[in-house]
């Protein structure tokens, strides 16, 4: 190993114990190793954690470090209490890896991290994102408005030549290759695009977190302390890293939407039955739609042109806009203010009309109702493998199976007159209008959060996003607010079949934001 001279004993010597905390994995040296309070910083390809709360969650979560051998260590002493290290790694695998790092000389004595940032050897894939991948994996069929994009397509839909593994190893195992591609698929390649590669899904799409027993958690860019969103996890993480510029999935309960609000994405779910659904696989087909992700409105409405029939790409809906004041009851304070706040900016330059007020369905009657209906669905799907394959799924989606194999066919029926009754009244409620309300209640919980918070977190999540799939009326995420530091999506919930109009107005009001912020005065 090289070393340059110019360090201080005692801080080359904490360098060093740093190392070899890592490579035993001990976390409770790790945590030392870094300064206390909301002063240590600790960057990566995957983001930025800020504060040592952020760091400490990370490491707990990961499970140790990559195994890395140490080849050159080079410092600079900046005055008497600080110095910068970088040293050059190699890793276990292969590559190599560089690290810098600013120390300080803490009120104890003590050399501790206040910054640090990581460069591992780049990847030919992170497989909690992908699959698989290519350059592309699917070459265009076609040429058209999408020549130049690349599409992430989610683990439901078939792509010609390579199985359908729906986030599970055992269902893929199983699995033969697709003897075409999905519909959905099709249209893209037909319209331009490429597939860059199969991404990562929450098994059976039954999860709305974006956390995968068997494959890891994609990271979330835009909050890498926090979870990405799922069931579409892994075409939301692929488009907010720039590996893909367009996200193939479905959205059930809003698994577009939720990994759109987490990660700062647009996130369309198309009007119910709309979209072709053929080779794609079910979670609870009365619910399922197909969606897209993107980094902006243009893209998003490039893919929804090429995948609609015309009745989606021509219809339009008035320039009305409703509110729920029970739906904002339901939302963090700071979400809702942020969402307050926004409104009363674009009513008070004339972006926006002022929203009516409507009464919906109590909401949380109406999660229970959707809860149970979608539970039987996803059940008569999928029940009898999982019966035949016992221990195959990881703990949190086994034991939302195992709630959904309990519902009895008279839960089911009332579940789904409630529905039919729930979507009459809000159809009436909102006529023409379009629904606002911020598409996520919380921003994304923490990777730290425990079982019970996460469950909680869903409720709360899905108790907003199931109206969409109640009344099968199209819904986007915009990426126009923060809560937390992080961000937060605004949904719309339009008029059945005028999804590209639903855009089109999302992208006007986006618009407006982005003139007030470039506005010299």
């Amino acid at each position: 190993m090289t070393t340059l001279p110019d360090l201080d004993s005692e801080v080359l010597a904490a360098f060093h114990a740093y190392e070899g905390a890592l490579a035993e994995n001990d976390l409770t040296a790790l945590d030392d190793a870094f300064v206390p309070g909301a002063n240590a910083i600790r960057g990566d390809a995957a983001g930025l954690l800020v504060g040592h709360a952020q760091i400490q969650a990370f490491r707990n979560r990961r499970g140790g470090a990559t195994q890395r051998t140490v080849r050159e260590v080079h410092g600079r002493m900046l005055g008497s209490e600080h110095a910068v290290i970088v040293s050059v790694n190699e890793p276990q695998q292969g590559g190599t890896g560089l690290v810098t790092q600013v120390w300080g000389r803490c009120a104890d004595g003590r050399w501790r991290i206040l910054a640090a940032q990581v460069a591992a050897p780049p990847a030919a894939a992170d497989p909690r994102i992908w699959r698989l991948v290519g350059f592309p994996l699917i070459p265009p069929s076609g040429t058209g408005a999408l020549a130049g994009h690349s599409v992430a397509v989610k683990d439901v839909f078939e792509v010609a030549g390579f199985p359908v593994g729906a986030g599970n190893p055992a269902v893929l195992a199983e699995a033969r290759p697709a003897a075409a591609h999905a519909a959905a698929v099709r249209v893209l390649l037909d319209a331009g695009a490429e597939v860059r590669g199969i991404a990562r899904t929450d098994e059976f799409a039954y999860s709305i977190v974006g956390a995968n027993a068997h494959y890891g958690t994609p990271p979330n860019s835009r909050a890498p302390h926090r979870l990405p969103g799922g069931s579409s996890s892994g075409p939301a993480s692929a488009v907010a890293l720039g590996q893909a510029s367009i996200g193939l999935g479905t959205d059930t309960a809003g698994s577009i939407r939720v990994p759109a609000s987490y990660q700062g994405l647009w996130g369309l779910r198309s009007t119910h039955g709309l979209v072709d659904r053929t080779g794609m696989a079910p979670l609870a087909p009365g619910f399922d739609a197909v969606g897209w992700l993107a980094r902006d409105a243009r893209t998003l409405a490039l893919a929804a042109q090429a995948s609609l029939p015309p009745r989606g790409a021509a219809g339009s809906a008035d320039d009305r806009y409703a509110l729920c004041p029970a739906l904002l009851e339901t939302v963090q304070p700071e979400v809702r203010a942020a969402f307050t706040e926004r409104l009363a900016g674009w009513i008070g330059t004339g972006a926006l009309p002022t929203p009516a007020l409507v009464d919906l369905p109590d909401p949380t009657e109406t999660f229970e109702a959707f809860r149970v209906a979608q539970g039987a669905e996803a059940w008569q799907s999928h029940g009898t493998w999982i019966r035949e394959h016992p221990g195959a799924l990881g703990p949190d989606v086994a034991a939302r199976f195992a709630w959904a194999s309990t519902i009895t066919a008279d839960e089911a029926a009332a579940a789904r007159t409630a529905l039919a009754r729930a979507r009459a009244q809000i159809d009436a409620a909102l006529g023409d209008s379009t629904l606002l309300s911020p598409t996520t209640p919380t921003p994304a919980p923490l990777l730290s959060a425990d079982a019970a918070a996460l469950d909680a977190a869903r409720a709360a999540t899905i108790t907003l996003t199931c109206l969409a799939p109640i009344t099968g009326r199209p819904a986007l995420s915009v990426p126009l607010l923060h809560a937390e530091g992080v961000p937060v999506g605004l949904s719309l919930l339009g008029l059945r079949d005028t999804d590209l109009d639903l855009i089109a107005r999302a992208s006007a009001l986006a618009d407006t934001d982005a003139e007030a912020d470039t506005d010299p005065r």
